[in-house]
């Protein structure tokens, strides 16, 4: 095959030569499986192209337009006009008409708001008969509206010298129209004063004559159209600074490449200001340039528009006194252009030709092809293949003429053609012809190709000379296409991409050196129906509901008879490789977790039993954007002067954007107190200048970027504080705060701080050195820099530096420093790095500088901000490399604090979570690689004071011996004081719920720990709670602490009243002696003394009905014993532990009486009874006992074992346990309750108390002892609360106050205890209606002291002679209604002992 084909180009070479004709090698191989026959009849190519294509026009209403075309033939072309794609019949219409050269000629433009038949797409058409057509580019014609201002010239002034700028919009159509007048008389423009392509004129450098009347004038054709005059006044220059404004800011535009664009910039303010401009952050030159032009007053014109222009240009308008500035974005785009364009090609019928032509252009054009002037629209035989290309299969004698490739896009449009010719075979040279190849057979078909075999003709049976042709179209189409055998004498061909179930016409020719011979007979051949697969999905469809999603949906194929059991949706991101699948069941699949604002190309892949069909096209979208999902990055600020500060900040991280970042949000305001925010929005620049602050005022900004969706989230606040008043310049700066050099072996690194004084201008620093005098050399840097490295120094030598800060006053004080630099063979200054061992360390030549400069800024009472320099960093200190930076700080107090450390990128680190007035010190180091720098030198900062945190801890109070009015009270210092504590605050009250404006106030100056109450009232319960407060305000309230008052009747008293319970040990009662016998009547003091005397009569009367009432006592015991031994088998009753204790009478009652109480242990439900009837009752406390188990007996450890079972009890014990029970007087037992597992801060306090059950004697409550209390350890809640569920119901019907009291049993022997403080148990669970007290409380000698038991306080009778303590024994033994009736047997006694006491 390869060399026949060689042989029919060279045959083909040899004729085109013969011709004069081009090299048409590359045409055929351009042709794919073209094959050029030799001995063909070769026709030339025709020229036929446009010399002239029309452009684009803008006109008026009734004006002339002509539309240029012109083309060139051999044969002169015929010419006609297509508007809007019809022909225009140009010999019937008046106003159109064609001219010679072929132009179209429009008179009178006819154009109205209803009628616009002029306006319109217009394409030149030239044709040459027997040769083609061609048409030429797409150009449109305009017709401007009706003249209309859409603004119009203000009356203004401008300083003499200014700029100054006159609007005039209109319609787009019409600024070409536009022209100015001033007072009536056309403005002759130049280059000081020009049009702006809008119509806006600008006048610069404004003088005297530029004063007056101006208006804008519409000439769009007929009558001018003109604005209101507006007057311009011409004021002399300004004594005073002008504020420097920006009366006209570029604009972002959009142009098309070789058209021109002009920013306009128009600053005015006094003294005039001088423009710049930049383009992407760069210096933009414009002397000199031939494009970029620097017009008057500061616009800026670009002449002739790149693809390279494009991009930010920011207009930089400058005084002696502020700098303003403008950005705006320059967009360009690119028409259609040919990168390569269609090349004529040579065919012969039957052959497959390709048209190449590829395009280029901004937006992507689109392609279309047309054959003769028609469009060619794709089909099994047209096709569009390699985005642009033209296939043409089966060549036929119809497909000649000329083909255009017409590429579009927004801006403009491109056509490019070429020439197809169709080959004749020429006559055949003498000589025989093989005849037709025998035996054609289709020896393989499939559904998609097809293989043939034949034998070779009769005429040559060898047939090793002989190529054949094989032709082959679908039945009923005169359409054939050819395949040609690979080699001489091959007799088989494998046709391929038929159609499936397509019933096809093959036939073979042979061809030997004289030309093709004879047919075979034609052979039809059906190929086999596809496998049942799907076609592609038609319809597919998708769209962004939402920044993260995209739905897609599609229709069932129409292709492939199988099922659709499903579909498998590929998705990719642009610009990526891998490609995802999900399976769908339906027709509509939503993908969610998409990046926001991103594009996405979707296909979809129908499946069924047979497995996948043919996919789809992709289908690309982009999903909706959002609002940025992250904050500008690197905030920092710069104060200018006292009235502004300059932002600066970088966009938020990329992939974080969500969009088209529109422009910037900042927020500020003041620190000091919580004055409103200030909002500001600017376009896309990374910086903006805030104006008009207040002086010597802290502000913090904080900023967040735009899109059309919304804010993003915002920064962290940042600080910054105006200066008091603008920099002094009026005289030199002062010394530098530092200086610091490191000696190297060949150079010195000098760094440096500014001076302390910030108010003086410093516009730089002069360093000077020289070995042993400083002046020999002197180097200036930058009023921001803060390091220099002095180099070419000789080793081992002394210099000596000096370092002066000035401005254009002059130069400050010197500050010196000497240094020697190092021998050659010092290298510790050199970092040295072990890879991996054993590899020898390498010395690195350049080692890291640690940062310098360091400086803490204290921004709150938690925060401080560190900055720093780098000096191994470029002047403008700015970070290119993947080095970072690790901050570190600690505080001295506690001596072993850990340092903290944090990394960061830029020069400076906000250090937060730290500890109010505290002193922390921070250093630096930074890092690069593997290369890290020693740590900086240390700045030290202290975070501002905070308000107290906690309150004031270990508060107590006491009585001041000898003063029992007068109390002390004691407290610590708040463990988070957080500042200097300037004083106390003492609260105290005798009602603990009082709202806190009730209670009283005792103010306590500085930071004393103690202080004095005087003048309280004796006996009585006081509250008390401390408040610190510190130079930022007060601190919490510290718990209320209880405290009663003492009582002044007696010397020996105890200090408070024991009732309110006291953390302590409890103590035997104290001893009174066998003979002491308790008063039953009369006033009496706390603690039993008898107030008055009493005469021997009346002894002697109490004497003999003590001796009375102790008989009947016996009887009554003995009575009870005898019927307790069966009862207590039936029933037996948890027994209290009893204990013997001072009576406290109070001479003074005052009549409180609380409810008696039911008492539901398991429950601790309190319901109130009947009342005592006793009119002057004494509180007691009476402990409830548990249940047998928890019965712990009276031993000589019985107080230890109290101590341990209920936490404390309280009140004075008897030191004698051993004294007889007639010796022995009476105590009234406390009620106690059990623990539970309420938490603590839901115990009940001071709740009030009832009569309770007397006491069990000592041998019940030794029978059921506590295996715990020889232990001497503590009963948890827990083991309290299991021991307590099965507690009988105590019963307690008191009727006088003879009926409620405790008889005590006789304790086994033990040794003597000293009197001490006594306890009850807390209660854990408050009674109905009763409040919730949280109150410590507080008594002399057990100061300090935590104490969960709270007693329940009783009235109680007066005492009795200990012996008629033994009826309480029997108590739960008994039914209540047996002991009422005893009880009033002994109220009979009683009633008659008070009759003969009273004769």
């Amino acid at each position: 095959m390869a060399a026949g084909r060689a042989r029919r180009l060279l045959g083909y070479l040899w004729i085109a030569l013969l011709l004069g004709q081009p090299d048409p090698a590359a045409a055929a191989a351009r042709s794919g499986s073209q094959s050029l026959l030799t001995g063909s009849l070769v026709r030339t190519f025709t020229p036929f192209y446009f010399l002239v294509e029309p452009m684009d026009v803008l006109s008026v209403r009734g004006a002339s337009v002509i539309m240029n075309c012109s083309a060139y033939c051999e044969t002169s072309p015929k010419i006609e006009w297509k508007k809007d794609g019809t022909f225009l019949n140009l010999v019937s219409d008046d106003r159109r008409q064609l001219l010679p050269d072929g132009s179209l000629l429009i008179n009178s433009v006819v154009h109205s708001k209803h009628n616009k038949p002029d306006e319109g797409y217009y394409q030149c058409v030239a044709t040459v008969e027997s040769l083609g057509t061609i048409v030429s580019r797409t150009a449109k014609l305009t017709v401007a509206g009706l003249p209309r201002f859409t603004s119009q010239p203000e009356s203004s002034s401008a300083y003499k010298g200014n700029s100054a700028i006159l609007n005039c919009e209109v319609n787009v159509d019409l600024a070409p129209f536009v022209r100015w007048e001033q007072d009536r008389q056309p403005v002759i423009l130049d280059d000081r004063v020009f049009k702006l392509p809008s119509g806006a004129l600008i006048i610069s450098n404004a003088t005297d004559r530029d004063g007056g009347l101006y208006r804008c004038v519409i000439e769009g054709g007929g009558t001018p159209k003109y604005s209101d005059e507006a007057e311009l006044k011409i004021l002399p220059d300004p004594e005073v600074p002008q504020e420097l404004v920006l009366v006209r800011q570029p604009s972002t535009l959009t142009r098309v490449t070789g058209q021109s664009a002009v920013f306009p910039c128009v600053a005015v303010g006094f003294p005039t200001p001088s423009v710049r401009w930049t383009r992407n952050e760069e210096e933009l030159i414009t002397e000199g340039s031939g494009r970029f032009l620097l017009l008057a007053g500061g616009s800026l014109e670009i002449s002739e528009v790149t693809e390279q222009d494009a991009g930010t240009y920011t207009c930089i308008a400058e005084n002696a006194n502020e700098t303003v500035e403008a950005q705006a974005e320059l967009a360009v785009q690119v028409p259609p252009e040919f990168l390569k364009r269609p090349a004529n090609i040579y065919a012969h019928e039957s052959m497959d030709i390709v048209f190449e032509c590829e395009v280029t252009g901004k937006p992507t054009p689109t392609v279309k092809w047309v054959k003769n002037g028609d469009m060619v629209i794709p089909s099994d035989y047209f096709k569009i293949v390699k985005e642009h290309n033209l296939q043409v299969l089966g060549l036929v004698k119809s497909d000649e003429g000329f083909y255009q490739c017409i590429a579009e896009n927004d801006v403009g449009n491109a056509q490019s053609g070429a020439q197809l010719i169709i080959l004749d075979l020429a006559p055949a040279t003498t000589g025989p012809l093989p005849s037709a190849p025998r035996d054609v057979v289709a020896t393989l078909v499939s559904t998609r190709f097809i293989r043939l075999t034949w034998r070779t003709p009769v005429s040559d049976p060898q047939g090793d000379n002989l190529t054949y042709s094989i032709f082959y179209t679908r039945e009923g189409i005169n359409r054939e296409r050819v395949e040609n055998t690979s080699r001489a004498g091959e007799t088989q061909v494998m046709i391929q991409n038929l159609m499936p179930e397509t019933v096809y016409v093959f036939r073979v020719v042979a061809q030997n050196k004289h030309g093709p011979g004879e047919s075979s007979t034609p052979l039809k051949v059906a190929t086999q129906p596809e496998v049942q697969l799907p076609g592609p999905a038609p319809n597919i469809r998708a769209y962004a509901p939402s920044p993260t999603s995209v739905t897609v949906a599609w229709e069932t194929p129409l292709s492939g008879n199988g099922e659709i059991q499903n579909y498998k949706l590929y998705y990719m991101e642009k610009g990526q490789d891998t490609e995802q699948d999900v399976d769908v069941g339906g027709l509509s699949y939503t993908i969610s977790g998409l990046k926001k604002y991103t594009e996405y190309s979707f296909r979809v892949v129908a499946y069924n039993k047979h497995g996948p069909g043919v996919s789809t096209q992709d289908v690309v979208v982009r999903t909706l954007s959002d609002v940025p999902s992250a904050p500008p990055q690197n905030l920092t600020l710069e104060v200018r002067n006292s009235k502004s500060i300059m932002l600066h900040w970088q966009p938020p991280p990329a992939g974080t954007h969500s969009g088209q970042i529109t422009g910037y949000k900042i927020r500020y305001r003041k620190v000091s107190r919580k004055s409103e925010v200030t909002e500001s929005i600017g376009g896309t620049q990374l910086f903006q200048l805030i104006e008009g602050l207040e002086r010597g005022t802290e502000y913090s900004f904080r900023v967040a970027a735009l899109t059309v969706n919304g804010t993003g989230p915002a920064t962290d606040w940042v600080s910054a504080e105006t200066f008091e008043s603008d920099l002094d310049e009026t005289r030199v700066p002062e010394v530098p705060s530092s200086l610091h050099v490191r000696p190297l072996v060949t150079s010195i690194v000098v760094s440096w701080t500014p001076p302390e004084n910030q108010n003086i201008v410093v516009r730089g620093y002069a360093i000077g050195y020289g070995i042993g005098s400083p002046h020999a050399q002197t180097i200036k840097v930058d009023y921001k820099q803060r390091y220099y490295t002095i180099e070419n120094l000789d080793p081992s030598s002394h210099y000596v530096i000096t370092l002066k800060a000035f401005n254009n006053v002059g130069e400050g004080i010197p500050l010196y420093e000497s240094a020697v630099t190092r021998p050659h063979s010092d290298t510790s200054e050199v970092d040295l790095f072990v890879i991996n061992a054993p590899y020898t360390p390498v010395p690195d030549p350049s080692p890291m500088m640690p940062p310098v400069g360091v400086q803490a800024s204290i921004l709150s009472h938690d925060t401080i901000r560190i900055t720093w320099a780098d000096n191994s960093l470029p002047k403008n200190q700015k970070i290119t490399d993947a080095r970072y930076y690790t901050v570190r700080w600690k505080t001295n107090i506690p001596a072993n604090t850990k340092y903290k450390t944090a990394n960061t990128t830029t020069l400076s680190y906000l250090v937060t979570g730290l500890k109010p007035n505290t002193l922390y010190e921070f250093s630096v180091m930074v890092t690069k690689g593997r290369r890290s720098s020693t740590w900086s030198m240390t700045a030290h900062g202290t975070t501002f004071e905070l308000v107290p945190t906690s309150p004031p801890k270990d508060v107590t109070v006491v009585s001041k011996e000898g003063k029992p009015r007068t109390i002390i009270v004691n407290w610590q210092p708040p463990s988070e004081a957080n500042g200097k504590i300037t004083g106390y605050i003492i609260y105290y009250s005798t009602d603990v719920n009082a709202e806190i404006h009730d209670w009283v106030i005792e103010p306590v100056v500085g930071n004393r720990l103690t202080h004095q109450i005087q003048e309280l009232t004796l006996d009585t319960p006081y509250y008390f709670k401390i408040q610190a407060r510190n130079s930022k305000g007060m601190g919490p309230m510290s718990e209320a602490v209880q405290f009663r008052t003492p009582k002044a009747e007696s010397s020996d008293k105890m200090p408070n009243d024991q009732a309110s319970g006291s953390a302590g040990k409890g103590s035997r009662p104290v001893d009174l002696g066998p003979d002491y016998k308790p008063p039953l009547g009369g006033s009496n003091s706390p603690h039993g003394s008898p107030t008055s005397p009493l005469d021997s009569n009346m002894l002697l009367v109490i004497i003999v009905s003590v001796g009375v009432i102790t008989i009947v006592v016996v009887v009554i015991v003995a009575v009870f014993c005898t019927r307790r031994t069966t009862s207590h088998q039936k029933k037996k009753r948890a027994a209290c532990k009893s204990v013997n204790g001072s009576h406290k009478y109070k001479g003074n009652s005052k009549d409180v009486k609380p409810p008696d109480l039911w008492i539901h242990h398991e429950r601790l439900e309190l319901k109130p009874i009947d009342k005592s009837p006793d009119p002057n009752p004494v509180m007691t406390d009476t402990p409830i006992p548990r249940n047998s188990q928890d019965i712990t007996p009276v031993d000589n450890s019985m107080d230890s074992n109290i101590h341990q079972r209920r936490n404390s009890y309280r009140g004075h014990e008897s030191e004698d346990s051993m004294s007889t029970l007639a010796g022995r007087r009476g105590m009234r037992p406390k009620m106690m309750m059990p623990f539970d597992s309420q938490p603590p801060q839901q115990s009940v306090r001071n709740t009030p108390s009832t009569d309770t059950m007397p006491a069990s004697s000592s041998q019940a409550c030794a029978e059921h002892q506590d295996p715990e209390s020889s232990t001497g350890s503590y009963l948890t809640n827990s083991q309290e609360e299991d021991s307590a569920q099965n507690l009988p119901t105590a019963h307690v019907r008191p009727s006088h106050p003879l009926k409620s009291f405790a008889v005590p049993a006789v304790p086994p022997t033990g040794p003597t205890y000293d009197p001490a403080l006594p306890s009850t148990p807390l209660l854990t669970q408050q009674a109905p209606n009763h409040p919730v007290h949280s109150v410590k409380t507080a008594s002399i000698g057990t100061l300090g002291r935590t104490r969960p038991p709270m007693p329940v306080v009783v009235p109680s009778a007066p005492d009795v002679q200990e012996t008629t303590r033994m009826l309480e024994d029997s108590e739960s033994n008994y039914e209540p209604d047996e002991l009422t009736k005893e009880m009033a047997h002994l109220e009979g006694l009683m009633k008659d002992l008070n009759a003969i006491t009273t004769a």
